[in-house]
């Protein structure tokens, strides 16, 4: 059997050590079921994001594409701006 060792901060060891004995598994076999899935489904099995800006959100990207849309086939309304 092979041995791999890992550097992983202090801090981030301590909360996973906690996380996977309540869960009843060891941070060996937690990375061995990791390992086991990314070789069964060729990628890390889970996304990989930075979070983003959600004004670039896929619902908002639609929603701006539309309005573009409609700007371009004269679709808009115009509303007066009322001071409250």
């Amino acid at each position: 059997m092979a041995q791999v060792n890992i550097r992983i901060d202090d801090g981030l060891k301590e909360k996973a050590d906690f996380l996977f004995d309540e869960l009843g598994l060891t941070m060996t076999t937690a990375i061995n079921i990791f390992v086991r899935q990314v070789v069964r489904q060729g990628r890390i099995p889970f996304d990989i994001t930075i979070h983003a800006d959600p004004f670039y959100s896929d619902s908002n990207m639609r929603v701006l594409r539309q309005s573009i849309s409609d700007a371009d086939a004269g679709k808009l309304t115009e509303h007066d701006l009322i001071e409250v």
